[in-house]
């Protein structure tokens, strides 16, 4: 059997949600999942675009959160399915789906701002084949023409998956594993950012990011997920 005939076996091309036939994720599907409604992400309570409220603001925490859809549906099928080393062509389907929102300004996004993808360790990233973060971060960037530097941050050593765990063993967890690439110091000063995760949990993880982006001498900082 050829490479193709296993892939379409393991894969079926058809939609994650109703199994229609031809693509992964369907736009009747897709239209039945919710837009993330704009939240603070310190205290996750409404806020205007996604600003990080000012009495929650802190040095070296997020200027503010950029997430597109709930965490449900055909979504949440499709970012699972990610994890997969075969699942390219869903990143495909559904980059496309997150720029045809940000084109159409149904979601403030910053200007000037430099795309930075949640680096994946060397260890995982191997096992896994891909980083579903690094790959969707650079298809967004592509369409948005954003200049993209997937290497800016390092992850220093393999932690338990973050999906594994709640609350403040989530922080702890994450706690110190990213460090800046030293062939970047220069770009840091006075440069905006946009840190790319698929989902937004609890936001120790773009957190965690910002904080090293920051005490690099970053301006400003923004979480950009799919999902919350």
């Amino acid at each position: 059997m050829s490479c193709m005939g296993i892939l379409d076996l393991v894969f079926p091309k058809e939609c994650l949600d109703c199994k229609k036939e031809g693509v992964y994720i369907c736009r009747n599907c897709i239209s039945k999942v919710r837009f993330a409604k704009p939240i603070c992400p310190e205290c996750q309570k409404p806020s205007i675009d996604g600003f990080t409220h000012i009495k929650c603001q802190r040095k070296l925490g997020l200027n503010g959160l950029i997430s597109v859809w709930n965490y449900e549906g055909i979504m949440r099928k499709a970012v699972l399915s990610l994890k997969y080393k075969y699942a390219t062509d869903i990143a495909d389907e559904l980059s496309g789906y997150v720029l045809q929102v940000l084109k159409r300004k149904r979601i403030l996004v910053p200007n000037n701002y430099y795309l930075v993808p949640i680096p994946m360790h060397w260890y995982r990233e191997n096992s896994r084949g891909f980083n579903q973060s690094e790959t969707l971060a650079e298809k967004i960037a592509n369409g948005m023409n954003w200049k993209f530097f997937p290497d800016l941050l390092v992850r220093k050593k393999l932690t338990t998956p973050q999906v594994q765990l709640k609350g403040e063993d989530r922080r702890k967890n994450i706690k110190g594993v990213f460090a800046l690439n030293p062939n970047y110091y220069s770009l840091l000063p006075s440069a905006s950012f946009l840190v790319f995760d698929d989902v937004y949990t609890t936001g120790s993880t773009l957190k965690e990011a910002a904080k090293v982006l920051k005490r690099a001498g970053a301006e400003k900082v923004w979480g950009l997920t799919i999902a919350r």
